[in-house]
């Protein structure tokens, strides 16, 4: 029997190749089974031993792009996310919209009074009794997990602001919830530290079934960063006006022009950010 292929991981891990894993990633991305297969076919005919993950992602990503441009764009979600940076706001911004799409009512980046001091917080959600203070850990390096000392950190911070809530009116029945959103993943520590305490963690793949990946699959609210036919400086240029979502660009198509997006490429990127969203 052939020794597996080898291949090394975004933490430096080395584990035999799983071509379910492949297979699996790539039906996230909606693509035809007949044009998984022929990807599929196509890496394991280029694998070596030491090959990284990265390398993988880059040969299925570039072969899928060749034949569905939204199904590249599904299938690059997690690497769209890490796009959100570099100064992080992006992504505090984006985890406010998925909220909002669930209910919540947002506000992004406020300095609130706690029973001690005063804390910068990313974002506050509240909808009904809910009201959760939300820190947003946001890493450029897929390889670093947000370990115990964040939620450590956080809810200290959160026990502060808490004390401040209660003594406010109408505070008496709510809920309220310190909780991390991270981009990366969870420590076993972090997770297991925030269970503890009663702290809401949300990573790529945390809670299982309803990580970051699961709800923007529910929502379609997926990020412009996504979008095969915008430049890195077009995409950047629209974060800085705040445009997080391709759903945003659909909203608002002009805003192409004033980024200097040519108007020969308009067309195709609002009918892929209309595909991506699920907009009809």
């Amino acid at each position: 029997m052939k020794n597996p292929i080898k291949i090394v991981k975004y933490s430096g891990d080395v584990v035999a190749f799983d071509v379910d894993k492949l297979i699996n990633s790539l039906r996230r991305s909606q693509a035809s089974e007949e044009l998984i297969q022929q990807i599929v076919e196509q890496v394991e005919g280029q694998l070596y031993d030491g090959i990284t993950t990265k390398k993988i992602y880059q040969m299925a990503f570039k072969m899928l792009k060749r034949k569905s441009r939204v199904s590249a764009s599904k299938y690059k979600l997690k690497k769209a996310i890490m796009e959100l940076g570099p100064s992080g706001f992006p992504f505090e911004k984006f985890v406010g919209k998925i909220l909002e799409m669930e209910g919540f009512s947002t506000n992004v980046g406020v300095i609130v009074q706690g029973n001690c001091v005063q804390h910068e917080v990313d974002v506050i959600a509240q909808k009904e009794n809910k009201h959760y203070m939300i820190e947003c850990k946001y890493h450029s390096d897929q390889g670093r997990f947000c370990n115990v000392k964040i939620p450590l950190y956080i809810h200290s911070r959160f026990l502060d602001v808490e004390k401040q809530w209660e003594h406010q009116k109408g505070h008496e029945a709510k809920l309220h919830k310190g909780a991390v959103y991270t981009n990366t993943r969870f420590t076993t520590d972090a997770i297991q530290y925030g269970k503890c305490v009663g702290m809401l963690l949300s990573s790529w793949d945390y809670p299982r079934g309803n990580g970051l990946k699961d709800r923007i699959d529910k929502s379609g609210l997926h990020p412009l960063t996504a979008l095969t036919t915008l430049t890195k400086a077009e995409k950047t240029k629209l974060l800085d006006e705040g445009i997080v979502l391709c759903k945003e660009l659909h909203e608002t198509p002009k805003i192409l022009e004033q980024v200097g997006v040519p108007k020969s490429r308009h067309k195709k990127v609002l009918e892929d950010s209309r595909e991506l969203c699920g907009i009809h």
